[in-house]
């Protein structure tokens, strides 16, 4: 089956609801990095203001932002990038009674209600996920072609034979645009390279090697002296894996850096608002968003993505998964707001090898 687009439709602003609505109110920042009082904190949704009579979308949004006129453009802005002099949208309602519209439900399908009552609504590791992971290929093949595929992964994905190797693949087929993790994911693929472990354990035995624990930090002092992951890549220290064939495919990558990393990997941010406004670099483009077994990182990711993307005039949605297997670790993002997320709870290396094999991709192909 073919993905379909989902439609947008617009509000109608033609109502009296909206033609009868004020502008929305702007106040200027008095100070850098402190809103005005009573600012309309931004969501993942499209969100319209009304100014000079007329309803402008902001074109793009993540959570807990505010929203800054700029000449005849509407930007979201981090409290902490906020300058003197900008001017901020203020309101505390999302109806249009302050000018300030939420709107929720532009791909609303109605196909998606049921009945009121009805057994196993939440998702956990009892839920079906045949018709998600069907889902899944045929958004991948969509988006190879269309769209924007930004993929967050926790170490679990490097520890396996199996799922190093599927993902790798996924990055050769042009099914990754960009990858986000930490320290951790990046140091064990290049350890499973380097030394053929992950912290000292053989990937496909998982048998312990003698000094083994010494692994990954020999891994990371080999590539420190290199100067930086691509010049291992280039030294033929690496000649497989995840960021092997990330670098030879010219895949954007971002580590955001933690207070337990060892050494680091040369790439990693150590300081956590470069690495967010990293993150956000490459969420800005984003129309696909999957994360794995990361639970911070999906947190984080989940905060900044919005459900929207206007491109070329068009607005669509942008398809956010949580995949873990653990139910408090995806049930985690949707309680912090990002209801936009669709969970599967299962083991990631699991998930990665099926989404391989359901793309039709063969074991070991170049």
């Amino acid at each position: 089956m073919e993905f379909k687009m989902p439609l947008f439709k617009e509000p109608d602003f033609s109502t009296d609801r909206f033609k009868n609505a004020p502008d929305a109110v702007l106040k200027p920042v008095l100070r850098d990095g402190v809103a005005p009082d009573m600012y309309h904190a931004t969501t993942i949704f499209p969100e319209y203001f009304k100014v000079g009579g007329v309803w402008h979308l902001a074109e793009e949004s993540r959570m807990d932002c505010v929203a800054v006129l700029k000449g005849e453009e509407i930007k979201t802005v981090e409290f902490r990038n906020l300058k003197k002099g900008d001017m901020v949208f203020v309101g505390r309602t999302e109806n249009a009674e302050e000018g300030i519209f939420v709107y929720t439900n532009g791909f609303e399908n109605d196909e998606e209600f049921g009945d009121s009552f009805a057994f196993r609504q939440s998702r956990s590791r009892e839920t079906a996920y045949s018709k998600d992971y069907d889902n899944i290929y045929e958004l991948l093949r969509y988006e190879k072609k269309h769209g924007n595929i930004i993929w967050v992964m926790g170490p679990a994905c490097a520890f396996d034979a199996d799922s190093r190797e599927s993902f790798a693949a996924l990055v050769r087929e042009g099914y990754v645009n960009g990858l986000m993790a930490g320290n951790a994911l990046a140091t064990h693929d290049l350890e499973a390279s380097y030394l053929k472990t992950a912290l000292g354990q053989n990937i496909y035995t998982q048998k312990s090697q003698p000094n083994g624990h010494y692994n990954h930090i020999d891994t990371i002092n080999a590539v420190r002296s290199c100067g930086s992951i691509a010049e291992f890549v280039k030294n033929g220290c690496a000649d497989d894996g995840i960021m092997y064939e990330c670098v030879r495919n010219n895949v954007p990558f971002v580590l955001a850096g933690s207070i337990r990393d060892d050494g680091p990997l040369p790439e990693v941010y150590a300081n956590v608002y470069e690495a967010q406004d990293a993150m956000r670099g490459l969420i800005r483009n984003a129309t696909t968003v999957i994360c794995m077994a990361s639970a911070l990182h999906t947190i984080a990711t989940g905060n900044m993505t919005p459900s929207f993307r206007k491109i070329n005039g068009i607005v669509r949605p942008v398809y956010l998964y949580s995949v873990d297997i653990s139910e408090f670790a995806v049930n985690k993002l949707k309680d912090r707001g990002s209801l936009s997320v669709k969970t599967i709870v299962t083991n990631v290396q699991d998930f990665v090898v099926n989404v391989r094999k359901g793309l039709g991709i063969r074991k070991g192909e170049n």
